[in-house]
């Protein structure tokens, strides 16, 4: 099993979980984040006074999927998130040693 973690644009949100659910995924978190990278934030003016937002609206979305969907998800997640704009985001795919249903107690691939 893999666990997939994509920080993403907040108005990409729905493609990418749309794009997900065409695979089959069926679970899924989603986190409101703020954070920045390269975009290192950017200047505003609010009444009359200018300051820095150094940390953006991102959203971070949690999967774990079975080994044979994981790469076949990233594309997906990269196709819907990609905007070609600095800021789009970054995916992280970790290996899950197991899973546990705590309802029922099935463990691994039969628990997600």
């Amino acid at each position: 099993m893999k666990k997939i973690e994509a920080i993403i644009k907040p108005f990409k949100l729905d493609e990418v979980k749309d794009a997900l659910h065409e695979l089959g995924l069926q679970g899924i978190t989603v986190i409101e984040a703020k954070g920045f990278g390269r975009q290192k934030g950017h200047t505003e003016l609010y009444r009359g006074a200018e300051y820095i937002v150094d940390f953006l609206p991102k959203m971070k979305i949690e999967i774990v999927c079975p080994d044979d969907l994981a790469e076949r998800a990233v594309e997906a997640i990269t196709a819907a998130a990609r905007t070609g704009r600095i800021g789009d985001g970054k995916i992280f795919v970790l290996p899950v040693d197991d899973a546990i249903r705590i309802r029922t107690g099935e463990r691994g691939g039969d628990a997600i």
